[in-house]
C-alpha cells in the first residue's frame, strides 16, 4: 500500500481483529472457511505501520457484527431450500456453525473489526472521521 499511495493519499484497512496477538487461527476456521490466514492485533498492526503510515483514525465497530452475522443466518436459513440443490448437507451444518459461532465471538467481545484509516505523511490540521 505504501508503494501505491500518494503522498496525501488515505486508505482503509478494514478487518477482523483478534484481542490479542497469535499467529496461527482457529484449526476449524483455518481448514474450512479461510485458509492461509490469521487474525491481527492491535499490536500486530501497529507494529506492521511503523515507519510507513500513520494511523489517522481507529473505529471499532466489533459490537455491531453480532447482529450482522445473525442476519446473514437467517437469511441463509430462510433461502435454504433454494440453495440446498447446490450444497450437501454437510455443507449446511459447516456454515450453520460458522455463522452462529463467529456470532457468539463478537457478542463475548472476543474478536472485533475495525476500520482503521492510515495516511503516508499525516493530514496536516488533523483527520476528520466520517461516522
Amino acid at each position: 500500500m505504501h508503494r501505491c499511495l500518494r503522498d496525501k493519499g488515505l486508505f482503509l484497512l478494514q478487518t477482523i481483529g483478534n484481542n490479542y496477538s497469535t499467529v496461527t487461527v482457529d484449526p476449524w476456521v483455518g481448514k474450512y472457511i479461510f485458509p492461509n490466514t490469521m487474525i491481527p492485533s492491535m499490536k500486530q498492526i501497529s507494529e506492521s505501520v511503523e515507519k510507513l503510515f500513520i494511523i489517522e483514525d481507529w473505529h471499532n465497530f466489533g459490537p455491531d457484527y453480532d447482529p450482522t452475522l445473525m442476519s446473514w443466518f437467517d437469511n441463509f436459513e430462510r433461502n435454504w431450500d433454494d440453495l440446498k440443490g447446490l450444497y450437501d448437507d454437510c455443507f449446511y451444518r459447516m456454515w450453520k456453525y460458522y455463522l452462529l459461532s463467529s456470532a457468539g465471538t463478537f457478542r463475548a467481545r472476543h474478536m472485533q473489526v475495525w476500520q482503521i484509516v492510515f495516511s503516508k505523511n499525516g493530514i496536516i490540521g488533523g483527520y476528520t472521521p466520517v461516522r
